[in-house]
């Protein structure tokens, strides 16, 4: 449920992905984000959609799907 929340108010800036564990993707979204504000719009656009289907997709997901996937399998996108 954390990672959900996470996903849905800050996914722009990769919270969710640190709170997962991987800390290099969440580095990977909040420097695209932060570059995309600064200087374009496009790549916060585009780490804002993979953000929400990302929100979409864990809270979709069960208990036992999520922790299969992301904790055990160590899945860092989508």
């Amino acid at each position: 449920m954390g990672a959900v929340l996470l996903a849905f108010f800050f996914g722009v800036l990769g919270f969710h992905k640190f709170y997962l564990g991987y800390h290099k993707q969440g580095i990977c979204m909040l420097v695209l984000f932060v570059f995309g504000y600064v200087f374009l719009a496009l790549p916060s656009m585009v780490i804002a959609i993979i953000a929400l289907v990302e929100f979409v997709i864990y809270l979709f997901k069960s208990d036992v799907e999520f922790e299969q996937e992301y904790v055990l399998e160590n899945r860092p996108w989508f």
